[in-house]
């Protein structure tokens, strides 16, 4: 009987224990910073200096090292990037750096999964950048990586632990995008799908019928094949009270649709929009 209640006792402090959570001794973070248009995420764990010659001693110079400790630091760019100088496509990477006296090696990798360095495959690596180490009058306790010197589309990341910090700098590539869709927009102007889409918002979602007509025929003039376009000017013309007109361009649209392999569902739509005007 002692023996059971024993076992019993055993069972149920395992079971106990194993449902007490305790503190990490290197604490996760999650960092998101906005840097122009664009998110970058960093995944990593804080060591504590907890009295310890850091860089030359516990983090040795020219090894590779994790960069924070447990999992392998994880950066995610949801854009394509400028790295410390390197284009880097959108997606996430481990982040590894070579500490070194005067100098850092900081490389990414395509596998996010890694624990150590053991595992750690040149093959994988996407970019490799250099970056000067600064020494700091204020003392850091726990890795950090923060950002910071913000520019429109650029910023600076930087690693810090003990009197240590180094600084690497990001560029949003989103820059080159807004610059070919401005360029676009102004030397072209909108497009047919700009104006459509406008005048469907307007005639939905407010009264001024009169300027989502307007929109709506300057779609259908840079587009006159766009049948969809027609039918949308057949709604706007019966919100208008214009059935007559609204009735004629819906049977356009009819038959302009029927000419083509798909009408996608814009012949039936046409119709109901017809009976419903002539039901009333």
């Amino acid at each position: 009987m002692k023996k059971i209640i024993l076992l019993s006792a055993m069972f149920c402090y395992g079971f106990v224990s194993a449902q007490i959570k305790t503190p990490q001794p290197s604490p996760t973070a999650t960092i998101t910073q906005k840097v122009g248009v664009s998110n970058i995420s960093v995944e990593y764990s804080r060591p504590g200096v907890k009295e310890r010659e850091i860089f030359g001693e516990l983090v040795g110079y020219e090894k590779m090292w994790r960069t924070g400790a447990n999992k392998a630091t994880k950066i995610t760019f949801d854009e394509n990037c400028v790295f410390g100088g390197a284009k880097v496509k959108k997606g996430s990477y481990s982040l590894f750096t070579i500490p070194g006296e005067k100098e850092w090696t900081v490389v990414l990798n395509k596998n996010t999964e890694l624990w150590g360095v053991g595992d750690y495959e040149e093959a994988n690596q996407v970019c490799s950048i250099k970056a000067k180490v600064i020494e700091t009058k204020d003392f850091t306790e726990s890795f950090t990586i923060d950002f910071g010197t913000f520019k429109s589309f650029n910023a600076i990341m930087s690693l810090k632990w003990a009197n240590t910090r180094i600084d690497i700098k990001l560029e949003s590539l989103a820059s080159k995008e807004l610059e070919k869709e401005f360029l676009e927009l102004l030397t072209k102007g909108p497009s047919a799908n700009d104006y459509y889409n406008g005048a469907k918002f307007f005639a939905d979602n407010t009264s001024e019928y009169e300027m989502a007509l307007e929109w709506i025929n300057t779609a259908i003039e840079k587009r006159p094949d766009a049948f969809w376009m027609q039918f949308h000017k057949a709604r706007i013309l019966q919100k208008m009270g214009n059935n007559k007109e609204s009735i004629s361009v819906a049977e356009e649209v009819i038959s302009f649709a029927k000419e083509k392999k798909d009408d996608y569902g814009y012949i039936k739509r046409s119709e109901d929009l017809i009976k419903s005007i002539k039901s009333k």
